[in-house]
């Protein structure tokens, strides 16, 4: 049987493994199960594809999605391995050959579909084949709460009936504690051994804040002041907005483009081709989008609207970065945010448990949102990692102070009761600073008790004030009632003075998210900067001529240790990380001729 160690520096151009890559090969090379918990660019598919390699036989890859299969194929194949996928963009005739090289052994790695893979007639087929392993991705997929519930991964536990020889190995980065349950009862991993590697993902700085004035104008400035050029994704809830913030966004001279499921397939497939074959695309999207989106220099991932929970909040701000180098995770959001996702719950046809599941991981979200402590703390500890403070996320660079806010809540609570419960934060807080207003004078709420009583805070405090009560659950906002605040039974304690508030001040903290920083170093001289720009181009060129993703050539990081080393010749280039020796032979010349250029 080959060795993992020289797979790894042979085949992927790697000195050495990560973490707990080591073990979790040797685990299933030696024929065990197992579940693994990786974050997202920790090196998850080498744990299944190294093993696929040293065990004889083909190894089955389970995955959700055709555009990240075919990633994974290209950018194997690019490293000389012989892999395949099977799935519907393929033609008769195609997925005929692959299952013939399939039978004749002349394969290693096939990726294909869940809802392919349990029919009978594959599962015949693969009788037919000696099998090394089967690698369960995106196994969240599993979990019935899971972010992209898939029905037929629910049926992925009779491979073992059918096969209990071959080895399983199920991958996620995103799953809680109720999930990896779930996904182990599912795939009947009970006997496996559980990987949890952690989910501390340090170059990625988490920043949050509320919405002020418009929205799309924080982006902006966020984008022009630190990520001009570079690629990202923006978020909304909806496709009417994915559509409008995209306009937008190139109106203000930024190469956006949408995508959402209701695009036409040809433009969703020329978007995203075009956002992972170019440099410095903005794709505006909803969830549907990022699965199998294995782009590694995303720089920025931003929201404009909230996720439904921490486990979306996780996964999708996990597609920034995955290089490893520096990137932003932003994201800004307000009242109607939080009304509209609990009225989509509400909505919902789901079981009541189901409902208040979700209640209850929208509020776990709220609460990061509005915590005072570091926010990468507070994430890692959700899906029970631990971590000091992290130094890199904006409740670290910028403090924030918290009080006493036990009276400012009975004020505010007190006015919404006073006014009848059906008006918005805008119309409470002119009541609670004396605003000499026509409106309040009209509706006489200027002879109310709760008139003029907040004058020791300004309306920006009011507003945090309020929405903070908002995310503690002491007041819903009615979408019916156009965005009235009422109060819940939670209240009450407050009210009654039985239970004291503790809520930050914001007065420093709500501009954080537009405020200008000095952009990510690459960790380069600046006077390589030169050879780095070079080196991408070439890199570019190669890829286009491949019809390849640039980052399947090369990602950045093996650029950047180009630019800094300089090798001159093949000995020099095969000592970089990520270069192995298919890469070397095929790519190698073109890349020293640009060094030699400079030097």
């Amino acid at each position: 049987m080959p060795d993992p160690n020289e797979i790894l520096r042979r085949v992927f151009g790697y000195d050495r493994f990560r973490g707990a890559q080591a073990e979790i090969i040797g685990h299933v090379i030696d024929g065990g199960d197992a579940l693994v918990l990786m974050p997202t660019g920790g090196g998850k598919s080498l744990c299944y594809q190294i093993p696929a390699l040293c065990r004889p036989g083909i190894g089955i890859v389970v995955s959700p999605l055709i555009a990240l299969m075919q990633d994974q194929v290209s950018a194997l194949r690019q490293l000389g391995v012989r892999a395949a996928a099977l799935n519907s963009s393929q033609s008769y005739g195609q997925q005929l050959e692959t299952e013939r090289q399939m039978r004749a052994g002349a394969v290693d790695l096939v990726y294909v579909a869940p809802e392919r893979l349990m029919t009978d007639a594959f599962l015949t087929q693969l009788e037919r084949c000696q099998l090394a392993l089967f690698a369960i991705d995106e196994a969240h997929c599993v979990s019935q709460w899971g972010h992209d519930f898939r029905p037929e991964y629910l049926q992925l536990a009779a491979l073992h009936t059918r096969f209990p020889e071959i080895p399983r190995i199920a991958l996620t980065a995103t799953a809680d504690s109720p999930t990896r349950r779930e996904i182990i009862e599912k795939l009947k991993l009970e006997n496996g051994r559980r990987f949890v590697a952690g989910f501390d993902r340090p170059n990625i700085r988490y920043r949050v804040a509320a919405k002020a004035g418009s929205a799309r104008n924080q982006l902006l400035s966020f984008l022009k002041a630190e990520h001009p050029g570079d690629a990202g994704i923006v978020y909304r809830l909806s496709r009417n907005k994915v559509d409008e913030t995209a306009a937008w966004l190139r109106d203000q001279g930024i190469d956006a483009l949408p995508y959402h499921a209701g695009l036409d397939k040809t433009v969703r497939s020329e978007n995203q081709a075009r956002f992972l074959n170019e440099d410095g695309v903005v794709m505006v999207a909803t969830i549907a989008f990022g699965m199998g989106i294995d782009k590694p220099d995303v720089r920025f991932v931003a929201h404009l609207d909230l996720p439904k929970s921490i486990e979306a909040y996780y996964q999708e701000t996990g597609r920034a970065g995955r290089d490893g180098l520096p990137a932003d995770a932003w994201m800004v959001y307000g009242m109607q945010d939080v009304a509209r996702l609990r009225q989509m719950v509400e909505d919902g046809d789901a079981p009541e448990a189901k409902k208040r599941l979700e209640h209850r991981k929208l509020d776990s979200l709220l609460g990061y949102c509005e915590t005072t402590r570091c926010r990468r703390q507070v994430l890692l500890e959700y899906f029970g990692d631990a971590g000091l403070p992290c130094g890199n996320c904006d409740t670290c660079l910028e403090p924030v102070e918290s009080f006493d806010g036990t009276l400012a809540a009975q004020k505010a609570l007190s006015c919404v009761y006073r006014t009848g419960q059906r008006f918005g934060a805008g119309h409470l807080i002119d009541v609670l600073t004396g605003s000499d207003s026509e409106r309040v004078r009209n509706l006489g709420h200027d002879k109310l008790t709760t008139f003029a009583i907040g004058r020791e805070y300004g309306k920006d405090e009011w507003r945090s004030i309020f929405r903070q009560l908002v995310a503690a659950g002491l007041l819903r906002v009615d979408i019916e009632g156009h965005g009235g605040l009422a109060l819940t039974e939670s209240c009450r304690a407050v009210l009654r003075g039985e239970k004291a508030i503790s809520l930050r001040r914001d007065a420093g903290r709500k501009k954080a998210a537009s405020r200008s920083t000095r952009r990510p170093e690459t960790g380069i001289d600046p006077a390589d900067e030169e050879l780095f720009k070079a080196l991408r181009a070439e890199r570019l060129v190669i890829a286009r001529e491949n019809g390849v993703p640039p980052y399947v050539i090369f990602h950045d990081t093996t650029l950047l240790e180009m630019a800094r080393r300089k090798p001159l010749d093949e000995t020099q280039l095969a000592l970089l990380s990520g270069i192995g020796k298919a890469k070397l032979e095929r790519y190698g010349a073109a890349f020293l001729e640009v060094i030699r250029r400079f030097y």
